[in-house]
């Protein structure tokens, strides 16, 4: 892989780029509230990058010392042949370690491919246990394939983070039910709070916050607040659960952010750099990837400018009106 220089990636702000969240696809079977409701402005067959261009993406991040690659959506199983791609992923770059953001609903037949194929870790997105309030945050009546999907996960030797979006009104009755969850399977279950993003409606008061979840779990169970693995940092924190097989996590970044060890970048389907969550600001990485005399080198130009500019996600929150979104991009569109 040739780049300019070989020297890692960092900012201005001293932090180290060490992960990137790679979307292979902008389209998705679900319609969750929180995430994107509109059918329009979906990228073109011509827009979306290549799977052999993702490949290329993905060893210049690797040359660059990115060691870990999240394929996210839209739903990337919603993408044709996307089981081939992350085989082909796992020959070429070996030593990546490589993870998935999914819904589930299409999960359950390809378990045993994604543990043959090296994946050992996998993030489902499940905001309630009660089929009728799941087809009410989603739009579809396909809770049953999620928990199936679990289920084939767990069996095919996977581990499995729960991730539920943490939303007054409308889960935060389920608490007890969540954790008898990771009481009875191997799995973490994590609460991220609702983040006022584009593309959807927010409203502050229906942020379930971190903090109150904690005191809530505290007073259903007994519950050990873990050290952070420093071989796999995250932005969650971890309970361990008496008796329990699984784990809690909080992930707040609402009311404790977590933007000063960010070690992350965001490529999108269409092939568009975003270098946080909560900004606008994008980089296009396309015409350079396509063009004849640019390609990777160029790519790597760009990564490096962009990175002078990587706000603190934090100052942005800080700085949006009140009730309005930080970013106006919908979730689905931009990948988690």
């Amino acid at each position: 892989m040739n780049t300019l220089s070989g020297l890692p990636l960092a900012d201005a702000h001293g932090r180290s780029v060490s992960y990137l969240r790679l979307s292979v696809t902008d389209r998705c079977n679900l319609r969750c509230v929180y995430c994107d409701n509109q059918m329009s402005n979906r990228l073109s067959h011509f827009d979306v990058l290549r799977y052999e261009e993702m490949l290329d993406l993905m060893g210049l991040a690797r040359g660059l010392g990115i060691g870990k690659v999240r394929l996210t959506g839209g739903e990337p199983f919603a993408r044709k042949d996307f089981m081939e791609f992350l085989e082909r992923a796992r020959t070429r770059y070996p030593d990546l370690r490589l993870r998935i953001t999914t819904n589930g609903t299409m999960l359950a037949p390809f378990a045993p491919r994604l543990a043959a194929a090296g994946v050992d870790r996998v993030n489902i997105s499940l905001d309630t246990l009660d089929p009728a309030t799941f087809a009410r945050v989603t739009g579809r009546d396909l809770y049953h394939a999620v928990r199936r999907a679990i289920d084939a996960c767990l069996e095919a030797g996977l581990g499995v983070k729960i991730n539920a979006v943490a939303m007054r009104g409308v889960n935060d009755q389920e608490l007890p039910g969540f954790l008898a969850l990771a009481r009875e399977l191997p799995v973490d279950v994590r609460f991220i709070e609702y983040m006022p993003m584009g593309g959807s409606e927010w409203h502050a008061e229906q942020v379930w916050r971190a903090s109150d979840i904690l005191a809530e779990a505290q007073a259903l169970a007994r519950i050990t607040l873990l050290p952070r693995d420093a071989g796999d940092a995250g932005p969650a924190q971890m309970y361990a659960i008496e008796g329990g097989k699984g784990r809690l996590g909080l992930i707040t970044p609402l009311s404790n952010h977590f933007c000063a060890s960010c070690n992350r970048l965001r490529i999108t389907s269409g092939g568009v750099l975003r270098t946080c969550l909560f900004s606008d600001k994008v980089y296009r990485l396309r015409p350079a990837l396509r063009h004849p005399k640019l390609g990777l080198p160029a790519v790597e130009r760009i990564l490096r400018l962009a990175l002078r500019n990587k706000p603190v996600g934090a100052d942005l929150l800080a700085a949006r009106r009140s009730g309005q979104g930080v970013s106006h991009t919908a979730m689905s569109s931009i990948g988690g």
